[in-house]
């Protein structure tokens, strides 16, 4: 709960300027795009939501489910705060009430702990992005400010929910000179303690990509840690694919020539994940997509559809994760000329 009044005034500024970029960005889509494309609604998918899709809240992007599936942590923007909202009573507090240079991803740690990502310094959007995030870690008292874990990381980052181990992709935007150019590298480590502090243990690799035709991101661990799923990007297009953790065995879990694929939230059973994907669309890119459910198995054909939002002209659901239970979903409304991850709110979905 925002308990002084600084934060309360703050919060309510917050979803006022939330609310008025939110219907901003609408005029302004509907002014440029004008008639909708071939086959496409015009008006906004917000305003036309299906029974089991309500409003979680009216700003804010890359949402994380808490491990008991009560509340969700989000970011208020692109390089901005990070808040946590209630998903029974709506109730938000802010998770980084002090000065900093912007953070791009919260996500929980299995023992209550935030992880952050975010950098040092603000530059640009682009740098700042893909050459300059690190890791944090904020503790669940919220009573100091992140530790640092002193390493950089390119774009999001795989937690398993049994343990504190986690992955990453690094490429050699991260870390020139060490990484050659068009390479990616996924690792693995443990965050431990050591003399109350966390810190990186045992970093090992996991794969490797030569070829910047399959730049890589993590995602999700299933099957007791044993599986890292990830997306391999070969822009326009991306694949979901995994990696056997032990013997290195790659599957490709979706992979069509000329279709956009990207590995969102893993279920609980680890038989199924959320995916970012074209299918269907009459282009296809990170512009086009909604969010898809898909059975892990080796080039997988089993999709089920979950939202329409690419219905309309200049809109898409992105950035889907799913409650620890299995039946909820959280996604955010996007549009179409944004960079990927950038949301105009938190929408709820019930599965059952």
């Amino acid at each position: 709960m925002v308990r002084s009044r600084h934060k309360g005034k703050m919060i309510a500024a917050m979803l006022l300027a939330a609310l008025c970029t939110s219907a901003s960005f609408a005029a302004a889509d509907q002014a440029a795009n004008g008639k909708a494309g071939a086959g496409l609604k015009t008006g906004n998918p917000e305003d036309h939501l299906p029974a089991n899709i309500t409003r979680l809240s009216w700003f804010g992007e890359r949402a994380s489910w808490s491990p008991d599936g009560r509340k969700v942590a989000f970011m208020s923007k692109s390089f901005g705060d990070a808040f946590e909202i209630d998903v029974r009573t709506g109730e938000l507090r802010v998770l980084t009430p002090y000065p900093h240079a912007g953070y791009l991803r919260a996500q929980y740690l299995p023992n209550g702990d935030l992880f952050l990502i975010g950098a040092r310094k603000f530059e640009n959007p682009i740098k700042t992005r893909f050459e300059d995030q690190e890791m944090w870690v904020l503790r669940k008292d919220g009573k100091s400010k992140p530790i640092p874990l002193d390493h950089k990381i390119f774009e999001g980052i795989a937690i398993s929910r049994q343990s504190m181990k986690i992955a990453w992709a690094n490429s050699a935007r991260n870390y020139p000179g060490q990484i050659a150019p068009n390479v990616s590298i996924v690792y693995v480590a443990d965050i431990v303690e050591e003399n109350g502090v966390p810190k990186l243990a045992n970093k090992r690799e996991v794969l490797r990509s030569n070829s910047a035709d399959c730049g890589l991101e993590v995602q999700d661990f299933r099957n007791n840690d044993q599986e890292l799923i990830y997306s391999c990007y070969r822009l326009p297009y991306a694949d979901v694919m995994g990696v056997d953790l032990k013997s290195g065995k790659v599957t490709t879990y979706r992979k069509i020539p000329q279709e956009y694929n990207e590995a969102e939230g893993i279920f609980p059973d680890g038989r199924h994940i959320l995916v970012e994907s074209s299918r269907g669309k009459e282009k296809h890119s990170d512009k086009y997509i909604d969010v898809w459910k898909l059975r892990l198995e080796p080039d997988g054909t089993d999709m089920v559809r979950l939202t329409h939002w690419g219905d309309y002209d200049g809109y898409k659901a992105s950035n889907p994760v799913v409650s620890p239970d299995g039946k909820m979903i959280v996604f955010q409304s996007g549009r179409r000329d944004d960079l990927p991850g950038v949301g105009y709110g938190l929408f709820l979905l019930r599965l059952q």
